[in-house]
């Protein structure tokens, strides 16, 4: 499956691009960093982004897009860049018909180093190792786009089998995976993450008492 993740940015858009095999082994294909100036105009710089995107997706015809949810901060105008960034990458791949799935930061840090709130050294150490680099993509960008393609390409497979174990379905567009246990069916390394990433959407204990 080779799957494009973008970590949406008006300044700093981190695009990259992996491959990854049935036995979740995951090759860097490409990573790069669309990088607009804040003194060009809002409009020119959403060009910029969407020309670059649209690039990628031509050149290297991923099977699926992967992006980060977009969600609440204190900086609206920072949210606001992020999410019409996002929706250009929506719709450059919806006209190519590519399944896309959004993914929490939370979701990534699971997936990548099996916990939920790793900061991001911790990212880029992981995903140099499981890609197998000299050294961790920068700016910070890249290496959170290829945490999010690696993240959607190792859920995606992961859903449908444990959707087998436990008799239930997964999202894949949204990347949902059912609550329940995996079964043995899963390798270890699969049960490690598994175990990881239904840990991280636990409420947190101040999310608990805020929800009281």
């Amino acid at each position: 499956m080779r799957v494009l993740g973008i970590d949406p940015g008006l300044t700093r858009c981190g695009v990259g691009i992996v491959d990854v095999s049935q036995n979740r082994r995951a090759t860097l294909v490409h990573v790069t960093v669309i990088r607009t100036p804040a003194g060009e105009r809002h409009e020119d710089r959403l060009l910029t982004i969407s020309d670059g995107i649209e690039r990628m997706l031509d050149e290297y015809r991923p099977a699926r897009v992967a992006l980060e949810r977009v969600f609440a901060d204190t900086n609206v105008s920072t949210v606001m860049g992020t999410a019409q960034v996002s929706g250009i990458a929506m719709l450059a791949a919806v006209r190519r018909s590519l399944p896309i799935g959004m993914h929490t930061p939370t979701e990534v840090k699971a997936a990548v180093t099996g916990y939920g709130q790793a900061d991001k050294k911790q990212v880029g150490t992981m995903v140099a190792k499981i890609l197998r680099l000299e050294a961790i993509p920068k700016p910070a960008d890249a290496a959170d786009a290829l945490a999010l393609a690696i993240c959607h390409a190792w859920r995606s497979p992961l859903g449908a089998l444990a959707a087998t174990a436990t008799g239930s379905s997964g999202d894949l567009h949204g990347g949902a995976l059912s609550r329940e246990r995996p079964a043995a069916a899963l390798t270890s390394a699969q049960a490690v993450w598994f175990a990881a990433e239904q840990a991280a959407r636990q409420p947190q204990p101040n999310q608990r008492r805020a929800a009281r």
